[in-house]
């Protein structure tokens, strides 16, 4: 690796570890639920309490709207899943052969329905709870119903405990949706304000990323804000006004940042930035800001046409910031299709039904392995095929090393403390106060974004297992190593698999992925004026997960990646439709005809990405627009009509 690759790499690094707002609060809030965990197992001496422990960590999110939720969601689908586990025990339970084969059916069935339906979000922790309750199946006793039965039961306090712990918590300490809402407002304006000053690569880079996801992340809070009905209805327009309005304002910036003509004038620029961040801290004080002045100073030299236009844009994002429309006036919006309980493509795709066999073969091979080996201190082998299984074969490769990484460190940690602390615990507070720190530096990392948040997860699954090994404090040297390689041929198996066994490569969706994204944009031109700044929100957050798609590729095996030439031309399509967005925003509708034309190009090209091939008569230029962002747009749809894709 050459030294300007290693300084990336660790610059890489540092930006992943750097503090975020909320990324210590929430990490914070899942040490304190694990410590509290911790207590109740061990009060009711419940079996497993490592892993109950470890549970914790899927249950939490940043608000407490999104967390309740999800914690009476799981324990919901995991009372019916352990409940048919138990009938179907109680008939396998006498007969080796037909409890594996049942295993297998089960684990099969379940990781289908939850990687092709609405549940694929929490996938995770549904297969690592199947997996738990299929391990406690697996070394039950034979003959023995009423101790299967019992293990079973065991299976919903594993959910039970940590969600029951964690809505409590989070209902007491947790920030709520318009909470956060607001902060992610304020920090676009925050950015913002930096870009209209002399910005750095790093705050382009901070201001664009936000650009992605941050507003519509923020619309999905809000809409938690809103089912919460802990803030009124005119808050919850008004901030959603506020959210447009930080659309429309970044978007302006963004498109001043691409192009000189459009750089304002310094003394407007420093005005508009003080007044962003006066904005913003208005917001953080858990405000909106309201009839907002415009007295930007005289220039001192003429204005260009395009910054002109910027700056009018601007204006009327700062005017009319937070104003909620009237009752008369607010647009109805407009609920999406259902779409049914699978996706689309569940029973015609056999990428769904490959990974639960993928999955299943990885855990059962590590379930014959240590039975055969008589070594059930390796068993966490097999409830970590689930946890590491990804649809994909470049997030396998990709995640692998963060795994690796995460276990490694998790797993030293916890040998350190059993070597060091562990034998002067005297009580239960101590034990707490060690989880609490373990879990607050895994909880840190695995707060950060997926790009590192896997190291955290494996981080906290070595880190429990080492350290919490029963009712009370214990430093088995021996149960820690055996959890530890239990973990790495877990992960090694299951890379194998995934990588050589109907490998599926990222690439195949990335295509369908631009012409949807293009398809969005075209929709965005003539689209009603209300209806704008959410479709433009949605098209830069699938413009965010088709880069990391492209980047993800590197990872795959030279036998299924896409050759360099192709990956270079979605990257440089990709480009170029980032660069556009912005100006396609700004002159939506403005004028119909030309909004039409530049609609019809864009479905063009969306139709030379689905089908590799564009329609002779929707190329060439468009009607000549008086808007000076027009030869920005027509720039930007005559590349992509003329890359070689």
């Amino acid at each position: 690796m050459s030294l300007e690759r290693a300084h990336e790499r660790l610059f890489d690094i540092a930006r992943l570890m750097a503090p975020r707002p909320g990324r210590l609060e929430l990490a914070t809030r899942l040490a304190v639920i694990c410590a509290l965990t911790v207590l109740v197992v061990e009060i009711y001496q419940t079996p497993d309490a490592a892993l109950t422990v470890y549970v914790a960590f899927f249950f939490n999110r940043d608000d407490r709207a999104f967390s309740a939720i999800l914690s009476v969601v799981l324990v919901a689908l995991i009372t019916v899943i352990v409940g048919f586990i138990v009938l179907v025990a109680m008939i396998v339970i006498n007969d080796p052969m037909w409890r594996v084969i049942s295993m297998t059916v089960f684990s099969i069935a379940i990781l289908f329905v939850s990687s092709a339906s609405k549940l694929r979000p929490i996938g995770g922790i549904i297969a690592l709870i199947v997996g738990y309750a299929l391990d406690l199946l697996g070394i039950t006793p034979l003959a023995d119903g009423e101790l299967a039965t019992r293990s079973l039961l065991y299976a919903w306090l594993f959910v039970g405990i940590p969600a029951g712990v964690s809505m409590i918590v989070n209902l007491l300490i947790a920030p709520p949706p318009r909470r956060l809402a607001e902060r992610g407002i304020a920090d676009g304006l925050e950015l913002s304000a930096a870009m209209l000053r002399t910005p750095d690569e790093s705050t382009r880079s901070r201001f664009r990323e936000h650009l992605r996801e941050g507003p519509a992340e923020n619309q999905k809070l809000l809409g938690l804000a809103d089912r919460e009905k802990t803030s009124t209805p005119d808050d919850i327009v008004a901030l959603k006004q506020a959210i447009d309005s930080t659309i429309l304002l970044m978007s302006a910036i963004d498109v001043m940042d691409r192009r000189p003509e459009g750089q304002i004038a310094l003394p407007i620029a420093d005005y508009l930035a003080r007044t962003l961040r006066e904005m913003s801290s208005i917001l953080r004080a858990g405000e909106y800001p309201i009839r907002i002045d415009w007295n930007p100073p005289e220039s001192d030299r003429a204005l260009m046409p395009l910054e002109t236009d910027v700056l009018g844009d601007i204006k009327g994002a700062i005017i009319h910031f937070a104003e909620a429309p009237s009752p008369a006036h607010r647009v109805k919006e407009s609920k999406k299709e259902g779409g049914g309980f699978f996706v689309a493509d569940a029973f015609t795709n056999p990428d769904y039904i490959r990974y639960a066999l993928k999955a299943t073969a990885a855990a059962m091979f590590c379930y014959f392995l240590y039975s055969l080996l008589d070594w059930p201190g390796i068993h966490t082998a097999f409830i970590t095929c689930y946890i590491v299984s990804l649809g994909t074969t470049a997030e396998t490769v990709e995640k692998l090393t963060l795994r690796i990484l995460g276990c490694l460190v998790g797993a030293a940690a916890g040998y350190g403390t059993m070597i060091f602390l562990v034998p002067h615990l005297t009580s239960i507070t101590g034990l707490m106060v060690v989880v609490f720190a373990g879990a607050l530096a895994s909880g840190y990392v695995s707060a950060g974004s997926e790009r590192i948040s896997y190291a955290g997860f494996q981080m906290a699954f070595a880190f429990f297992l080492c350290v919490i090994q029963g009712p009370s404090p214990a430093f088995d040297l021996s149960t820690a190593r055996d959890r530890v390689i239990g973990i790495l041929l877990g992960n090694v198996v299951a890379y194998l698999l995934f990588t050589d066994l109907w490998p599926v490569s990222v690439g195949k969706r990335i295509d369908p992925a631009i012409a949807a994204l293009l398809r969005r944009l075209a929709t965005l031109m003539t689209a009603d004026k209300d209806a704008r700044h959410t479709l433009a929100s949605q098209a830069q957050s699938e413009l965010a997960e088709i880069e990391t798609d492209i980047d993800l590729a590197a990872y795959e095996p030279s036998t299924i990646r896409p050759n360099a030439r192709w990956l270079a031309a979605r990257r440089k399509a990709a480009d170029e439709i980032g660069a556009l967005g912005s100006p396609l925003l700004l002159c939506a509708g403005e004028p119909p005809t030309s909004s039409a034309q530049i609609a019809n190009r864009l479905e063009a090209l969306a139709g030379r990405f689905a089908i590799a091939e564009i329609p002779r008569s929707a190329r060439g230029p468009t009607e000549r627009s008086t808007s000076p962002l027009f030869p920005m747009i027509d720039e930007g749809l005559r590349r992509l009509e003329e890359a070689s894709i």
